[in-house]
């Protein structure tokens, strides 16, 4: 089994799974629309089961944390945002790798994060700053009736994950 590696052990780069395209914009006189996704173009079990919006401070952060089962689409089109993802999946190709990007107003990106990648984001801008996210199961299941699928590390003092 492959051993996490501690804060300055991760090594950057692309993590195996995770995509990372660009915030289409169609303008026009009256403003513009983006396609956050389509059903044709991903596959069934991906298909979002919700959606949210979410406001986040400036200077805060969200996470870091994982999902066993869940796979996360966040756009990130408003503010700026630090966000960091490590692959700490045992057997990934990428395993040990880390990305970190800015994103947000400047550099409008939707993210997929499957399961078992580590993720954090931090509202680096002035202002409160929004994110969508559209994940493929429902928070703590049918009538939050189950068990929320989300590992929280940003309260273990020598997590191998810092933001």
């Amino acid at each position: 089994m492959n051993e996490i590696p501690g804060p300055d052990g991760w090594v950057d780069g692309s993590i195996y799974g995770v995509e990372i395209s660009p915030f289409q914009v169609f303008s026009d006189e009256r403003g513009w629309l983006s396609e956050l996704y389509r059903s044709d173009e991903m596959p069934a079990s991906d298909m979002p089961e919700m959606g949210y919006l979410s406001s986040t401070k400036p200077g805060v952060a969200r996470g870091p944390h994982e999902h066993e089962a869940q796979t996360d689409r966040f756009a990130f089109f408003h503010g700026a945002y630090h966000v960091v993802m490590w692959d700490a999946r045992a057997g990934s190709p990428s395993f040990g790798r880390k990305t970190e990007m800015t994103v947000g107003v400047k550099n409008s990106v939707v993210v997929v994060i499957p399961p078992g990648v580590v993720h954090a984001y931090r509202n680096v801008g002035k202002e409160d700053a929004f994110v969508l996210n559209f994940p493929d199961r429902l928070y703590a299941g049918k009538e939050k009736k189950e068990r929320v699928d989300e590992i929280r590390h940003e309260d273990e003092p020598d997590s191998p994950f810092q933001i």
